[in-house]
C-alpha cells in the first residue's frame, strides 16, 4: 500500500504519517528526510548553497524513487511537493491514497512561528507578515493540494482522530 501525505508545511504530515506508519505496520518516509540523506545536506543548507530549483529537481528525483522502487509506506511531502512540475500528476497516478491534511491559517501561523530557524520559505519573514505570505501561498497552492483523493480537516482534532480517519478511508 502506498499512501501519499501533502499539505503546507506545518499542515502535520511527518507526525501524522510516523504514527499512520505504525498502525499500519508501514515504512514512514519523510520527502525531505529522503533528500537529506541523498545529497548529504540539510534542506537549509542546499536551499541557501544551491537555491530552488536544484532543490525541486532533486525532491523529483527522490519523489519519483521512491514512488517506483517502494511498496507498503507513508510518503510525507514538503509543502511544495505537489505544486512543482508533474510531481501531483506522478504522485496520482502511484496511488489512490492522498490525503490532504488541511489545517487553517491561525494554526498555520501559530505553528510556524515557533519553527522559522528550520523553515527556509518562511525563516525572513516577520510574524505581523506571517498571517498574508501563508494565506498567499496556501491560495496558490490549494489548486494541487485539492486534488488530493481525500480532504482531512485538523480543526479542533487530535492526530489521533486523523489517523483514524486515514485508515477509515484507505482504498
Amino acid at each position: 500500500m502506498k499512501i501519499v501525505l501533502v499539505g503546507y508545511m506545518g499542515s502535520g504530515k511527518t507526525t501524522v504519517g510516523e504514527i499512520l506508519a505504525k498502525k499500519l505496520n508501514a515504512t514512514f518516509i519523510d520527502l525531505d528526510e529522503n533528500i537529506e540523506e541523498k545529497t548529504g545536506k540539510s534542506i537549509p543548507e542546499i536551499f541557501s548553497e544551491k537555491g530552488e530549483i536544484f532543490f525541486r529537481k532533486k525532491e523529483n528525483e527522490c519523489l519519483l524513487d521512491v514512488l517506483n522502487t517502494q511498496n507498503n509506506f507513508i510518503l510525507s511531502t514538503g509543502g511544495g511537493t505537489p505544486c512543482y512540475g508533474n510531481n501531483m500528476n506522478q504522485i496520482l497516478e502511484a496511488t489512490k491514497n492522498v490525503f490532504y491534511l488541511k489545517v487553517s491559517i491561525p494554526e498555520l501561523v501559530q505553528r510556524l512561528s515557533n519553527e522559522k530557524d528550520s523553515r527556509p520559505l518562511v525563516k525572513s519573514i516577520s510574524d505581523e507578515e506571517l498571517p498574508d505570505f501563508i494565506g498567499k501561498h496556501l491560495f496558490e497552492r490549494s489548486f494541487y493540494y485539492m486534488q488530493a483523493h481525500h480532504v482531512i480537516e485538523s480543526k479542533n482534532r487530535n492526530v489521533s482522530e486523523m489517523v483514524d480517519e486515514i485508515a477509515a478511508l484507505l482504498v
